[in-house]
């Protein structure tokens, strides 16, 4: 009997279908991670591109700049100043910009010693008229030597020569400087009268303000100088106070015209009496001059003379005496006699002859007779 054996029919085979998708899937991923990480690096590109150009600034012409790197400026000195144009510094918060102006010329106003006022009159410079009384809460004045009160202004234009001190030296340099301003014409008032501010001396008073302000930069190294500090100062703004003080001022305007008159009437009269000495002066030393040389030409003719004397001193005499008569009787229009004296200067014996006929004048010869 023969046996059969069935097999059990083999089981189909698996679909290849799953295995491509997950391929598909896979790439899909790797692509998407690809794009994503190309896109991470692009923008992480772009990210240091503008981390780099933010540190960018720019420096202009009237500008220093000082770069702090953590708080500390790089460079030491000079070499720590940026002058104008592009710049490069790390962003915040490695590196800070401070920019400071230098040779810029600046300014400061006093903010005491003045009067109240709106801004409308700070505008249009017009002055308040004086009131009954000052408002201690809202006027400010300074104290002059001889406890007065008078309002005083000062204004000042500065530069900066030293920028890394002055922005780095105190903690608000400009405020340091209005400080000082007040502190100068409050000193320089407590030196003068109010007399000498207001008038005479006021021009001394103007320079003790600005002495006492560059004293005080030095002093405190505040790296500027002071180009100009032009000083107002007017008599209280109080209206009884101020109506003697225009007083004061009209008389002493007319005793300066007086004494200007005065003074230039002393200046002629002065000019005057010098001319008329320097004349008389002149004069007197021409007439000394023309004495001397008078007396020294007799003195020297004298002098020749005095040799002939000596040899023959009667000869000589008759000498001098015969020409002295001869220049004397020169040109003379009228008969004249000289007798000299005889011998032994006995008279001479002098015989005129009177009533003689005149003379007769010579008649010119007459023309011969024209044919």
């Amino acid at each position: 009997m023969s046996q059969h054996h069935h097999h059990a029919p083999a089981p189909p085979p698996s679909p290849e279908r799953p295995t491509v998708r997950e391929d598909v899937s896979t790439q899909a991923l790797a692509e998407a991670l690809a794009s994503s990480f190309l896109i991470v690096r692009i923008l992480l590109v772009l990210l240091v591109i503008f981390f780099l150009c933010s540190g960018m600034f720019t420096v202009g012409p009237q500008e220093r700049a000082l770069i702090l790197r953590l708080g500390r400026p790089v460079g030491i000195g000079d070499k720590a100043l940026l002058g104008p144009g592009f710049h490069w510094a790390f962003p915040a918060p490695i590196d800070e910009v401070v920019k400071i102006p230098a040779g810029e010329v600046r300014t400061a106003s006093s903010t005491t010693g003045w009067y109240f006022t709106t801004a409308e009159r700070e505008l249009t410079r017009e002055e308040a008229p004086p009131g009954e009384s000052l408002d201690p809460a809202r006027d400010g004045y300074v104290l002059t030597s001889d406890a007065n009160i008078v309002h005083v202004r000062a204004t000042l234009r500065y530069r900066i020569v030293d920028p890394i001190q002055f922005e780095f030296g105190l903690a608000d340099a400009p405020g340091f400087i209005t400080n000082a301003l007040n502190n100068a014409i409050n000193y320089a008032a407590s030196h003068f009268t109010v007399d000498a501010i207001l008038t005479r001396d006021y021009t001394a008073f103007r320079e003790r303000v600005r002495a006492r302000l560059e004293n005080l930069i030095d002093r405190h190294r505040l790296g500027i100088v002071v180009e100009q500090a032009d000083v107002r100062a007017i008599n209280p703004r109080q209206k009884q106070v101020s109506e003697a003080f225009d007083g004061v001022a009209r008389a002493g305007l007319v005793s300066g015209q007086v004494l200007n008159e005065a003074q230039s009437y002393a200046n002629q009269v002065r000019n005057r009496a010098m001319g008329e000495s320097a004349a008389l002066t002149n004069a007197a030393r021409v007439d000394q001059t023309r004495l001397i040389e008078a007396v020294g030409a007799e003195a020297a003719q004298f002098s020749s003379l005095l040799a002939q004397y000596r040899t023959n001193p009667a000869l000589f005499a008759l000498l001098w005496q015969g020409e002295t008569i001869q220049r004397a009787m020169t040109n003379s229009q009228i008969e004249r006699f000289y007798l000299a004296p005889g011998p032994g200067d006995r008279p001479r014996e002098l015989r005129l002859q009177l009533s003689r006929e005149p003379a007769k004048p010579v008649q010119p010869p007459s023309p011969p007779p024209s044919h």
